[in-house]
């Protein structure tokens, strides 16, 4: 069976969430969190998951402003992909993540997770989202 693993970033000035698809591609997991500010060692350790988990494209979310325009943290996240393509070699992507942290934010309200324990998950699952919502579209699960 071919390794069609993809790895999902949601990048971020502090912390970095990392998550994974399964070896098929169809369900996302999260995995960790990058803390880090300096973007150098973020290019690093996301080339260290990719290729931990032989992730053969790599998607990292794009925050578009809500009126389609692209703004400084846009610009950042396509900075970041041209490093991580850089660095690892592999196919990576900017993905439309418009929401995902705000339903990441509803998800752990739902759940009951508050304090330092949402802070920490916050970032992996918007990661995971991102990652989620690329997949279903790569599959046609999202068609109009």
């Amino acid at each position: 069976m071919e390794n069609k693993r993809v790895l999902g970033v949601d990048y971020g000035e502090a912390r970095t969430g990392i998550a994974v698809s399964d070896p098929t591609g169809f369900m996302a997991s999260g995995v960790g969190t990058i803390h880090s500010r300096r973007i150098e060692e973020v290019v690093e350790k996301i080339a260290a998951y990719a290729a931990s988990y032989g992730a053969s494209r790599i998607v990292i979310g794009n925050p578009i402003n809500m009126n389609g325009t692209r703004g400084e943290k846009s610009e950042n996240a396509a900075r970041l992909a041209d490093l991580v393509r850089g660095a690892t070699g592999r196919e990576v992507l900017l993905y439309d993540e418009r929401c995902t942290t705000m339903l990441a934010h509803k998800i752990l309200n739902e759940t009951d997770t508050r304090g330092k324990k949402r802070k920490n998950v916050v970032d992996t699952l918007a990661a995971e989202i991102i990652l989620q919502n690329y997949l279903d579209r790569e599959r046609g699960a999202n068609r109009p």
